[in-house]
């Protein structure tokens, strides 16, 4: 049996070879800017010379070859018989591009084929010292992603239109056995819940596991995440308190139910509650720690796709990476990927102008494109920079007007930020060819999308003439999220709390009228007056409201709810299937009752 069978050494060597290759692009951007740099050229020889070498344990035998021949050319830069060009950087370029195919064929359980003749040939004229007439292949560039696949969402329009059961099996992985399908209202899946949350979060033995096929393992891959020692310690460490913890419970439990509680127990069960609740909320903070992993991960892909965007142009573009070591939970780190890849695309494209056009303009002939990183708060803010042309709300509208996306009346009362946000509309471009690059309208559409589906929001900021700044705003994590949890009826919901700014009475005689619909002032500015209960499609009960001032983008409005329970922190489960419009996700409350964890985007649709 070859080597390539064994699931478990494939796997790692896709793993660490991928990491590898990607830095190995990185510093191949780097060393086309500083081709003399002794240090980057031994680098990324090192890098083809060690995954040559796991592909070669593998039987990778065209790999190999591929390797072989980069290293080789390598191998005569760093002895200065031959001297770094553009039209050999491209063959390099090209010869990772095919490496990362290769790796992508064997993670679907395959020999990788060969590279194509051209390239081989290229690399061997290369070493040879002979000129290289044309690029070997098309310089790669990232193609257009479309829009994910859309969520089955479940409108919602009366009380029993809500699929309890199914929301209740999404969350706690069973369905509840005593809830009919014929009975579904708020009050008997709460209680039918509330009976069976204890049993129903145990775990369960699972059954075990098959042997993974390598396309398996390779779909896996993602499933992994490399974790600090010290950090795994930590956790180990926090564990093992709180198992001694419990077992003090255990002992106090048992002595409390021999007999009537002394005071001095009660005072020892309050303090040891209060060492559990304080070991569970650090052992909640090291795993999500342990989730955390360095944007630079991510960003360090940029600069090959920037570089390779723009020699396809014709432009001179640097990208400058700052603030790759700030950390984000790795959930999100992976979906940036694509808004990520668009946003830095159309920097180089629509945002540096032409060598020639920067010339004349009196700029430098070298656009830089700034792509950074930092934390602040509990968010962490990307911007993607431009010294470029800039974008004239003027042109962004007329294009909107003339692709049907808006009406002249609706244009001429937009103002300037309102106009820059037209570029997220679906279809919109200011390109009139469709390339290989841009002109297809889908790519910001899509950034705006996979943004908002991740609780963030996104701005733009652009001076003609002077360049562009488009600010991205994310949440740390999505595995933990704090919520205010409030009450309509005997139901609790939640909303993030990042979505809530205060909360404020709500009297007859402060409600106005505009237009036919309620508002109320708020230190001078007239906001909307919304019932929570009738935009989720449920009976609007009677009586004395309180009123919860809420932020969905940049506008305001006042949700009228019947109670408020207090502020929360969840773990949020996705509701993949089952999910009704309006819903981020649920999660369970200390009685067991299943909570829905309200998306307030989604309700205010054509509310405001």
């Amino acid at each position: 049996m070859s080597a390539f069978s064994d699931v478990e050494l494939l796997q790692d060597f896709l793993t660490e070879a991928g990491d590898l290759l990607e830095d190995v692009d990185s510093k191949l951007v780097e060393l086309e800017q500083s081709p003399e740099d002794a240090e980057l050229l031994a680098t990324v020889f090192r890098g083809f010379h060690t995954i040559k070498g796991g592909a070669g344990f593998l039987e990778a035998s065209h790999l190999v070859e591929l390797c072989h021949k980069t290293e080789n050319l390598f191998d005569k830069l760093r002895a200065r018989t031959l001297t770094l060009t553009a039209e050999m950087m491209d063959s390099i370029l090209a010869a990772t591009g095919e490496v990362h195919r290769m790796f992508g064929e064997m993670r679907n359980g395959q020999q990788p084929t060969a590279a194509p003749a051209e390239l081989l040939d290229a690399l061997d004229a290369a070493i040879e010292g002979r000129a290289v007439a044309h690029a070997p292949v098309q310089v790669a560039v990232a193609a257009p992603t479309q829009p994910a696949a859309p969520v089955p969402v479940v409108t919602v329009s009366a009380e029993d239109d809500l699929d309890w059961a199914g929301l209740y099996e999404a969350v706690v992985g069973q369905p509840p056995r005593e809830l009919a399908q014929a009975a579904l209202s708020t009050a008997m899946a709460t209680e039918a819940i509330a009976k069976q949350a204890e049993a129903a979060v145990r775990p369960k033995a699972q059954p075990k596991a098959k042997a993974a096929s390598p396309a398996a393992a390779a779909a896996n891959k993602e499933n992994t995440i490399r974790v600090d020692t010290a950090r795994f310690d930590q956790i180990l460490n926090l564990s093992g308190e709180i198992g001694l913890t419990k077992n003090r419970l255990n002992c106090l439990f048992q002595a409390i139910s021999l007999g009537t509680p002394s005071e001095e127990m009660i005072k020892s069960l309050d303090t040891v509650v209060g060492q559990l609740d304080m070991l569970v909320s650090d052992l909640q903070s090291a795993v999500m720690k342990a989730r955390m992993q360095p944007v630079g991960r991510v960003f360090q892909k940029y600069s090959r796709l920037a570089r390779d965007v723009a020699r396809q142009l014709g432009k001179d573009v640097e990208l400058v990476i700052e603030g790759a070591e700030t950390e984000v939970d790795k959930s999100i780190l992976e979906e940036l990927n694509d808004p990520l890849v668009h946003l830095v695309r159309n920097a180089v494209d629509h945002g540096i102008e032409t060598i020639a056009d920067r010339t004349a303009c009196g700029k430098n002939p070298k656009g830089i494109v700034n792509l950074s990183a930092r934390q602040t708060g509990d968010h962490i803010v990307i911007e993607i920079q431009d010294d470029g042309r800039g974008m004239k709300p003027e042109v962004i509208r007329e294009k909107a007007v003339e692709k049907g996306l808006i009406t002249a009346e609706e244009a001429s009362q937009l103002n300037v930020q309102d106009s820059l946000q037209l570029i997220f509309l679906p279809g919109f471009s200011t390109k009139d060819q469709i390339s290989d690059i841009s002109g297809r309208g889908v790519g910001m559409d899509v950034v705006k999308t996979n943004i908002q589906r991740l609780n963030g929001r996104i701005e733009i900021e652009s001076n003609p003439g002077e360049g562009s700044r488009i600010t991205i705003l994310l949440p740390l994590t999505l595995a933990i999220l704090p919520v205010l949890m409030l009450k309509l009826e005997e139901q609790i919901y939640s909303l993030p709390l990042s979505a809530v700014r205060e909360i404020i009475p709500i009297e007859e005689d402060k409600v106005q009228y505009v237009g036919g619909k309620p508002t109320m002032v708020v230190r001078g500015e007239v906001l909307p007056l919304l019932d929570l209960a009738t935009l989720i499609g449920r009976p609007t009960s009677p009586g004395p409201k309180v009123g919860v001032l809420a932020i969905s983008g940049n506008r305001a409005c006042i949700l009228a709810v019947d109670t408020l329970v207090g502020q929360d922190e969840v773990m949020i489960k996705p509701l993949d299937g089952v999910k009704p419009k309006g819903v981020a996700g649920a999660t369970l409350s200390g009685e067991g009752l299943l909570v829905l964890v309200l998306e307030l985007r989604e309700l205010l649709e054509g509310k405001l």
